[in-house]
């Protein structure tokens, strides 16, 4: 399964990946969960359209969304035929772009959390349906989930799943429901090649929510090191003379924003 994932490539990196004509702005993510608004990529009209969903797929015919459990992943060998995914399979898949995402490796009776991402640090495209739900009163929202395959070789020694992560030239196979059907779509189901991702243990502190931040790629010791500040220049002797007034402080050691 795929229960948090990190997304920090700049908004114009993804936009040129994906080619969607809107130019949203939006903060680097390091721990997305479920319940959260996520980016989606889906063909709207013939083109690509860039769109924020609620991560957790509700099918339109559910009437009660508190009685229903939340859907995170769609598993991908069920999704033609299962009947809360049928409908969005035929017309409404989407990508999900993402940089990482975690799983969590049981080693004697703990749960190790484990970083994965692309070898080549580019951004990844899960593969994901989408849909809108209706309620009583005419709101809408719109849900999405994250595709799962059985784990390659590289993943399965932390988990039995992995997401479905799409090709940049499978892009429109995977987008375009007007004239590729569920079944072709279907072919992109598939494990990733043993190549093309990596993995390392990252810290617990992942398994909170709250926490989101840079360090959360990190493996635990690195994650848990001081930063130290860094040196301060040498203070220069007041020169005899008249006082002047007070001179503008340095801007060393002062940290960047990106």
């Amino acid at each position: 399964m795929c229960g948090r994932y990190s997304l920090t490539s700049a908004p114009e990196a993804l936009r040129a990946l994906f080619r969607y004509a809107e130019q949203p702005n939006f903060p680097a993510r390091f721990n997305i969960a479920p319940t959260q608004p996520i980016p989606i990529i889906r063909m709207v009209e013939g083109r690509r359209e860039f769109a924020l969903v609620r991560w957790g797929f509700l099918p339109s015919w559910v009437k009660d969304p508190n009685q229903f459990s939340l859907i995170v992943n769609a598993r991908g060998e069920s999704v033609c035929d299962k009947p809360a995914f049928r409908a969005a399979m035929k017309r409404r898949r989407c990508l999900i772009p993402a940089d990482g995402f975690y799983e969590w490796q049981a080693t004697g009776g703990r749960k190790q959390p484990f970083y994965i991402h692309a070898r080549s640090g580019e951004p990844l495209a899960f593969a994901g349906l989408w849909e809108t739900w209706e309620g009583p009163n005419g709101e809408t929202v719109d849900t999405a989930a994250i595709v799962t395959t059985r784990a390659n070789g590289t993943l399965a020694p932390l988990h039995d799943r992995m997401p479905v992560i799409v090709a940049p030239d499978a892009f429109d196979l995977w987008l375009n429901t007007n004239e590729v059907d569920a079944r072709t779509a279907e072919a992109l189901i598939a494990p990733a090649p043993e190549n093309l991702l990596e993995a390392w243990p990252v810290s617990t502190a992942v398994n909170r929510t709250a926490n989101d931040n840079a360090a959360l790629l990190l493996p635990p010791d690195l994650a848990a090191a001081p930063v130290a500040p860094p040196p301060r220049p040498p203070r220069a002797a007041a020169a005899p003379g008249p006082r002047r007034g007070k001179a503008a402080a340095s801007d060393e050691g002062q940290g960047v924003l990106f």
